[in-house]
């Protein structure tokens, strides 16, 4: 079954990517491992560009990398354990959010811009739905929408 997410607009599509490819090694058998080439396929990516990114994401500690006759990449520990940040964040770095959304030199709680108090409360739901969205849970809704036909 091939993976397409269309947009998500709040994630970059190299971040998108990188989720997709995720889905497909928490679905392999346990112990096994796909080939970067058929990941990208199925993710419909450049299999360099996708490389890179699977490359990242073992460094990170998310993927493990085999090389030669039966390698390829296969998630170093189980879906229930990954979180959406955990994939997210080291592509796009979303822990910097931290700064002004109007681009402000000096924006506090004590000195706050227009929408300082709003851009806060809206940053930390954001993240705690990434922080607590499973990888699992992707897979599960991904494979439920599968079986309804969409």
């Amino acid at each position: 079954m091939d993976i397409v997410i269309s947009a998500w607009p709040m994630m970059s599509k190299t971040a998108i990517h990188a989720t997709t490819a995720l889905m497909i090694l928490a679905e392999l058998p346990p112990g096994s491992f796909v080939g970067a080439d058929e990941i990208a396929r199925r993710v419909k990516a450049p299999r360099n560009y996708l490389g890179k990114i699977l490359q990242k994401l073992a460094e990170e500690g998310l993927l493990e990398s085999q090389k030669g006759k039966g390698g390829g990449f296969r998630l170093a520990r189980p879906a229930t354990d990954i979180s959406l940040y955990d994939i997210v964040e080291p592509i796009d770095k979303i822990s910097r959010w931290e700064g002004c959304l109007l681009g402000q030199e000096r924006c506090t709680d004590s000195a706050p811009c227009p929408v300082h108090a709003r851009w806060a409360a809206v940053r930390e739901v954001y993240l705690s739905f990434l922080r607590e969205t499973k990888l699992s849970e992707l897979v599960k809704n991904q494979r439920a929408l599968c079986c309804m036909g969409g």
